[in-house]
């Protein structure tokens, strides 16, 4: 699988993703919700998206926060899976419903 280079991912991040960078060999974005369930809440549809997808993220919650890192470690690097599932993630943000 190809992997992009580090100008390509800066170019499809501002040209596709909104608040999301490149940092550490990862494509990351954190979020904030309401409170715990909303984050919660989140985190099941992404969870579902992923493993539709068969490419799961690198998380973590605390109450409302939600970081997301996203690299596909048997490639080594970001690869279309990755900004693919960004996509994804971005969509299942609360009053985007396409699921």
């Amino acid at each position: 699988m190809k992997t992009f280079s580090e100008t390509e991912i800066k170019e499809h991040i501002a040209t596709y993703l909104n608040n999301w960078a490149f940092e550490k060999g990862v494509i990351k974005r954190d979020f904030e919700f309401g409170n715990f369930i909303e984050a919660f809440s989140f985190m099941s549809a992404v969870a579902l998206v992923a493993e539709k997808s068969d490419h799961h993220p690198e998380w973590s919650n605390v109450y409302n926060r939600v970081s997301i890192a996203l690299s596909t470690h048997s490639a080594g690097g970001i690869t279309q899976l990755d900004m693919d599932l960004a996509s994804k993630i971005d969509l299942a943000l609360p009053g985007i419903s396409y699921l």
